[in-house]
């Protein structure tokens, strides 16, 4: 709710945060450090937290020409698509997978997520997150597999 509100302008995290005076207040200050204006939804703020909180770099909504927004990019490299039941039109299927297509193209990598994934198995995503940016060299393009 917090999130919402200082987005579409109707309060400020200063404000907030003024509110909050002394010591059993510390924990709700704590928690206005997580707030962003970016995300598009709940999901987006939930699953971005748990990435900050993992120490990953977090760029919500972000712009890839020929792509359009994603929802979520790590490291500047790893694509994150949360997905609720808006995506169950066949025609947005498409949409999505041309989408991730043209991402990978471009060098990024698509992971994507449900619902369920970022409110009941947030450790798993983020661990799986962490694994696959584990894998990729700083600066560089993903490992290829050797030739055979």
């Amino acid at each position: 709710m917090v999130e919402c509100a200082v987005g579409r302008g109707d309060m400020t995290v200063a404000f907030l945060q003024e509110l909050l005076p002394g010591k059993r207040n510390g924990i709700a200050r704590d928690v206005l450090q997580w707030v962003d204006r970016g995300a598009e939804s709940l999901l987006e703020t939930l699953a971005r937290t748990a990435f900050r909180q993992a120490g990953i770099l977090v760029e919500p909504q972000v712009y890839i020409e020929g792509v359009g927004y994603v929802d979520l990019l790590l490291d500047g490299w790893l694509v994150v698509e949360l997905d609720g039941r808006h995506h169950g039109d066949w025609a947005q299927v498409k949409k999505v997978h041309r989408g991730n297509n043209r991402s990978v193209v471009q060098g990024y990598t698509v992971l994507r997520y449900y619902y369920a994934d970022v409110i009941h198995r947030p450790d798993e995503m983020v661990a799986e997150v962490l694994s696959v940016l584990a894998g990729r060299p700083s600066g560089g393009l993903p490992p290829r597999p050797a030739a055979f």
